[in-house]
């Protein structure tokens, strides 16, 4: 049985992922209370893999948790360019990411969790790679930012499983078709 691939991922109303700078600092619900459940611990639960774009890492391990490893217990790759040398949190894949990930998918494991960013999503959507589209729309209109979906994508029929409302936040569930 084939791994899914699942894009699980906060937009603004407006299509973006974060601010112009990289920021995220406007992800939180109307309410802005950390102790609401957004269903985040039983997806979490599903998956064993987490891979990210290198700027992506940066701004975990810079910004988001400095002090901690977010994805502890769960193997992470992360796509880059450089020749940076694996450590026990990471694996960096240099290697084309794709390829990588389709060889990864046919391995035993629960679901892989593309976490982002931008330019990563553009290379798994144009390769037809994600599976599963989980994203919530955050009740912020940022005006301009780092889109999630960047241009000349290919289309991709999607079908609507589950909406899900959450301390003013919409969750949207798409599959493939």
């Amino acid at each position: 049985m084939s791994r899914n691939i699942i894009l699980y991922i906060a937009v603004s109303l407006d299509g973006y992922i974060a601010r112009s700078n990289g920021a995220v600092d406007w992800l939180s619900g109307s309410s802005g209370d950390p102790n609401v459940d957004s269903g985040f611990d039983k997806f979490y639960s599903s998956i064993d893999t987490v891979v990210m774009g290198r700027t992506t890492y940066e701004q975990v391990i810079n910004e988001l948790s400095p002090s901690a490893w977010v994805y502890e217990g769960k193997k992470c790759y992360v796509a880059t360019t450089r020749n940076d040398e694996s450590d026990n949190s990471v694996e960096y894949i240099s290697e084309d990411i794709t390829e990588f990930i389709k060889n990864l998918t046919s391995q035993q494991g629960k679901d892989i969790w593309l976490v982002g960013g931008g330019k990563l999503i553009n290379q798994f959507m144009k390769q037809n790679l994600i599976d599963k589209y989980i994203i919530t729309i955050i009740p912020t209109i940022l005006g301009d930012g780092i889109p999630l979906f960047i241009e000349n994508n290919p289309e991709i029929k999607l079908k609507l499983i589950e909406t899900k409302a959450v301390d003013g936040m919409a969750e949207l569930t798409y599959v493939r078709r």
